[in-house]
């Protein structure tokens, strides 16, 4: 998958650096992954929460942190939309941003 946005990971992880290793480690697996559904995506990330909109959100760290992204699957393009912390991510609609 190409990703889109790395930079918003690395600012993210420059002011929390407890996330850095699982971030990175989300970043390569996500790059080298060949996602076509989000069936696929919950096989190897149960977690995942599939929102409408080809959004998928993951939990970063034991669920410290949230990712936000939107996938274009035919393109195996992964935009970034937000990358933040729990308290940060119940105040944003997740299915809007």
């Amino acid at each position: 998958m190409r990703i889109i946005a790395r930079s918003t990971l690395r600012e993210f992880y420059a002011a929390h650096a407890d996330a850095k290793s699982a971030l990175e480690a989300w970043f390569y697996e996500a790059a080298t992954a060949s996602w076509m559904s989000p069936q696929e995506i919950k096989r190897h990330y149960p977690s995942a929460d599939i929102l409408p909109g080809n959004r998928v959100v993951f939990n970063i760290k034991g669920n410290t942190y949230r990712l936000i992204v939107r996938i274009h699957y035919n393109t195996r393009i992964v935009f970034i939309r937000f990358v933040g912390t729990h308290a940060e991510y119940t105040k944003i609609n997740a299915a809007t941003v």
